[in-house]
């Protein structure tokens, strides 16, 4: 007899303990069990839409990544602009420079490694016959830019 009143008990317990965590407002077992049951669909359906999100979100930061960082540093006169890849980049000096060409920018001292990774270290210095200034932030959009075009012009050969 306490055996049986206590198992009651215990499942009276678990049976509150569910209803609490499922938010159900049910008073008897049937309808908690049923509440608990819709709530567990409802999770099942958020797991699967945040899967789909993550999916998503990691695709189109895979196809909007590029594998070359770029930084841009102000000067005194100038700029000091790092841009680095872990791969080797064949082509991607000449547009890089060509940016900077159309930018106004002088190439004053420069630093690079083309072999297992690329990496560019170049002080760049405004044309002062262009008249216009320019800022860090034009610089690096500019530079990104070209990285962009390298790497759709790669992709297609």
């Amino acid at each position: 007899m306490v055996s049986r009143e206590h198992k009651r008990a215990a499942l009276y317990e678990k049976l509150q303990l569910l209803r609490s965590i499922t938010n159900s407002h049910a008073l008897n077992q049937t309808s908690i069990i049923v509440d608990a049951s819709k709530y567990i669909e409802e999770l099942k359906q958020k797991v699967e839409k945040l899967n789909q999100d993550i999916a998503n979100a990691t695709s189109s930061h895979d196809q909007n990544q590029l594998p070359v960082q770029v930084t841009v540093e102000t000067l005194e006169k100038g700029f000091l602009i790092n841009v680095f890849s872990e791969k080797s980049c064949p082509g991607l000096l000449v547009s890089v420079l060509e940016a900077f060409e159309e930018l106004g920018l002088n190439v004053l001292e420069a630093r690079v490694s083309c072999a297992e990774s690329f990496r560019l270290q170049a002080v760049g210095g405004e044309n002062e016959e262009e008249g216009e200034g320019i800022d860090a932030h034009a610089v690096k959009q500019a530079v990104a830019v070209a990285i962009k075009s390298w790497s759709e012009s790669t992709e297609q050969e």
